[in-house]
C-alpha cells in the first residue's frame, strides 16, 4: 500500500530495458538469486519480479555463464506473479488500510470529545541544506547515484528517511527528524543501498566521526524564554556532547543551548527531543559535503 513503491513497481513492469534470463545458457547455479539485493529473482522458474528490481546489475556481474543480459524486452513480462493474485493482494491490503484508518479517526474523535486536547505536531523547519545519511559522502554524490528505490526508507528503523517531495529530488530519500533521529549505532541504510549512493559505514566509531550537518539554535523558540524554566533536553540527549547550556545573559540563572559545530555530527537527536512547538528551538542544517571530525 506504499504509494511510492506501488508507483515505481508499476512503471518497472513496463520498462523497455530490463535484465532478462536466457534459459538456454542458464546452468541453475542460483548465484544471481543469492546476490540479488532486492530478492526479486526466482531462480527455480527463471523469472524476475521487475516490480522490485532496482537495476543494480549485480545479477549480470555474478552470472558466470552470461545467461543474464540487460536488453530490450518489451512485452516480456516475466514478473513472477499472477495478475489476479497480485490484484487480489492489493485489494485486500487497500481494504485493510481503509478500515484501520477509519478506526483510528473515530478513536481520535472520541478522545477529543472526552476533553483530551490533541498535541500540536512539529512543523518541518526551513533548512537551507537538507541532510543526507552518513556514508553518502556529499549531497551531489548521493542524488547522482540514488535511483529512488526506497530500500533505505523502508529499512530505516528510526523513521528518519522519507521520500522527497521537492521537484529537484522527487521521490529520492531525505532526512527529517520529526519522528525520530539518526542513531549512532545504526548503519542499516548503508548496508542495503544497492547503488553506492550510501557507502557502507561499518562501525559506530566510523559513523560518529562523520558530520552530515550541524545544529542551529533559534533562541526565541526556546521554552526557557517562554516559561522561565531550564529545559536542556537537547543537551541531555546529544550523543556526542556537542551542546552545552550557557547563561542567556551575564549573571542570569536561566540557560540556553550553545552548539559546538566542530563537535556536532547532525544526528538530529536535539531537534527530535526539543519540546518547542510548532517549530523546534534547535534544528539540523545539512552539509553539502560531509566532513570528518
Amino acid at each position: 500500500i506504499c504509494p511510492v513503491g506501488t508507483t515505481l513497481g508499476l512503471l518497472s513492469r513496463f520498462s523497455l530495458f530490463r535484465p532478462v534470463i536466457d534459459t538456454d545458457k542458464c546452468v541453475n547455479c542460483s548465484l544471481c538469486g543469492k546476490r540479488c539485493k532486492a530478492s526479486c529473482i526466482d531462480t527455480k522458474n527463471h523469472k524476475i519480479d521487475y516490480s522490485r528490481c532496482v537495476a543494480c546489475f549485480d545479477c549480470i556481474e555474478n552470472c558466470s555463464s552470461g545467461a543474464i543480459k540487460y536488453k530490450i524486452a518489451c512485452g516480456n513480462r516475466q514478473a513472477g506473479h499472477d495478475e489476479k493474485q497480485d490484484a487480489g493482494r492489493r485489494a485486500f491490503l487497500a481494504g485493510t488500510a481503509l478500515v484501520a484508518g477509519a478506526v483510528t479517526v473515530e478513536a481520535k474523535k472520541k478522545q477529543l470529545a472526552e476533553g483530551v486536547a490533541a498535541l500540536q505536531d512539529k512543523q518541518v523547519p526551513q533548512r537551507e541544506v537538507v541532510p543526507v545519511p552518513a556514508g553518502a559522502v556529499s549531497r551531489k554524490h548521493f542524488y547522482t547515484h540514488c535511483t529512488a528505490c526506497q530500500l533505505c526508507v523502508s529499512e530505516c528503523p528510526n523513521g528518519v528517511l522519507r521520500p522527497s517531495a521537492r521537484l529537484a529530488t522527487l521521490m529520492q530519500p531525505e532526512m527529517a527528524f520529526e519522528d525520530g533521529f539518526c542513531r549512532i549505532e545504526c548503519n542499516r541504510c548503508s548496508q542495503v543501498c544497492p547503488t553506492g549512493a550510501i557507502r557502507p559505514v561499518d562501525s559506530i566509531a566510523d559513523k560518529s566521526a562523520i558530520q552530515i550537518g550541524h545544529a542551529v539554535v533559534i533562541p526565541e523558540n526556546c521554552v526557557v524564554n517562554r516559561d522561565s524554566v531550564n529545559c536542556g533536553n537537547c543537551a541531555r540527549h546529544c550523543p556526542v556532547g556537542a551542546i552545552t547550556m550557557v547563561p542567556r545573559s551575564e549573571g542570569e540563572r536561566l540557560r540556553v543551548p550553545a552548539v559546538n559545530p566542530e563537535q556536532c555530527i547532525g544526528c538530529g537527536a536535539c531537534e527530535f527531543h526539543c519540546p518547542a512547538r510548532p517549530v523546534s528551538a534547535i534544528y539540523v542544517e545539512g552539509h553539502e559535503v560531509h566532513k570528518e571530525r
